[in-house]
């Protein structure tokens, strides 16, 4: 590997960290990496999730990759700025984020739905107990953050809702 292609690759490394992407994966014709960070994992930057990120990575230069994502970030952060009225509902303990009731069951909501005060959103698994977290506004589901099976911090946010 050349001195361009492991600064290039240094730079995302450190994107990728800002950003708090906690894993990624890049194959091209004569390179291929996979980053996995220690810790909690985190979402893709922006809203762009790993399979976009895979076709970025496939379809541009080694050295448009990392301004590429750079982009695509800055505009998912704009529209996030416009939703400032947004309620965020945070989970109450340390535990592992369900969307659903059990494996392959429907997840309790889906982005867009209506939720009232007291409907359970998800599940936090903690110590073997299934804690039901539930909406503690009416509105609009408008982002589920926390990810099945991932864990949650305390004080963390698992849903963006637009109450009523």
């Amino acid at each position: 590997m050349d001195g361009t292609k492991m600064q290039e690759l240094r730079e995302l490394v450190e994107f990728l960290k800002a950003n708090e992407i906690a894993e990624f994966d890049m194959e091209q014709a004569d390179l291929k990496v996979r980053i996995k960070f220690a810790g909690e994992p985190a979402a893709a930057a922006g809203g762009l999730d790993l399979g976009q990120l895979r076709q970025l990575m496939a379809s541009a230069p080694a050295a448009a990759v990392v301004p590429a994502v750079a982009a695509h970030a800055a505009q998912a952060a704009a529209p996030a700025a416009a939703e400032e009225k947004l309620h965020e509902v945070k989970s109450p303990i340390v535990g592992t984020f369900y969307e659903s009731p059990a494996p392959g069951a429907p997840a309790f909501v889906q982005v867009g739905d209506q939720v009232e005060v007291g409907q359970v959103l998800c599940i936090v698994e903690a110590m073997k107990l299934m804690n039901e977290i539930e909406s503690d506004v009416a509105g609009e589901v408008v982002k589920r953050i926390g990810v099945t099976g991932q864990p949650v911090e305390y004080g963390q946010p698992l849903f963006a809702i637009r109450p009523r």
